[in-house]
């Protein structure tokens, strides 16, 4: 009989919160009354399972306080609502924000959660008119939701891509513009971006989702620089190898990016900040 070996256990985020906003971040707290770099994100910058995420590991090399306002299964939404950390964000010598997924935002089609923006809330009227055979009371989250409307009907599926794109820019411009001095758009993912949105049969693709390379040439302008991380091969090879998860984490933690991957990330980020003369 063989075992698989687990993480070493789960983490203690210490969760905490930031002037007046409502999310919980990830701690230590930080102290933001002297100069720091923000990080805005997801799951990679908020670094679930992962003891130091890039954010970290950014710190440790440049002996500057790092703030992580990474959220779980983010979208833009929930950023551009906060108006606290849009602040903060616009106090930091430099806001790293990470390349979010299109799927996690409200749109002509259906709406989420303000904060938890994977929730799925309702489905419009225009969105049940093309797919009527859809029961949308079955949805919780909107990643189960767009899989499903994808299999029920690929060419339908192409309308419903194209709002999420076209808001994602929107979206994604709206909230770098709010953020005052300098900024650095990251594509931190397994895979480079696509020049063309790639479905797979048995789902819509990986994350960050419906993110294209022309989505985020149409951005570029409003951010300092873009950088770049694939995942190498070598650090996709180690799994979950030094994560940190209980067993009923562990089909999750085999989605996330590893401790090698995080420190690329920091790499590449500690190279572009330093071209800030950060």
């Amino acid at each position: 009989m063989t075992y698989d070996v687990l993480g070493p256990g789960p983490l203690d985020y210490l969760p905490c919160r930031y002037d007046t906003s409502r999310l919980l971040f990830r701690g230590p707290k930080r102290n933001l009354n002297k100069p720091y770099l923000a990080f805005i994100g997801s799951n990679e910058t908020y670094g679930k399972f992962i003891a130091e995420p890039f954010p970290a590991l950014v710190e440790n090399v440049l002996g500057i306080t790092c703030a992580n306002f990474g959220q779980m299964n983010a979208g833009v939404d929930v950023f551009c609502q906060d108006k606290s950390i849009l602040q903060a964000a616009s106090r930091a010598r430099v806001t790293v924000i990470q390349v979010l997924g299109a799927q996690n935002m409200t749109n002509r089609f259906y709406t989420v959660h303000p904060r938890r923006n994977d929730r799925f809330v309702a489905a419009s009227s225009t969105l049940k008119s093309i797919y009527r055979e859809v029961d949308f009371s079955d949805f919780h989250f909107t990643k189960h939701m767009i899989s499903c409307l994808y299999r029920t009907s690929p060419k339908r599926f192409e309308r419903v891509q194209q709002e999420l794109q076209e808001a994602w820019v929107a979206r994604m411009r709206l909230m770098l513009r709010q953020i005052n001095g300098k900024s650095i758009l990251l594509w931190f993912s397994d895979h480079a971006p696509e020049h063309e949105c790639v479905l797979l049969a048995q789902g819509v693709g990986k994350d960050p989702l419906f993110v294209t390379r022309a989505m985020i040439n149409e951005i570029r302008g409003d951010a300092t620089q873009v950088v770049e991380v694939c995942a190498s091969a070598q650090s996709l090879d180690t799994g979950t190898q030094g994560m940190f998860f209980n067993e009923l984490e562990e089909p999750a933690a085999k989605e996330m990016l590893g401790p090698m991957a995080h420190q690329e990330a920091a790499d590449a980020l500690v190279d572009a900040l330093r071209r800030l003369q950060i």
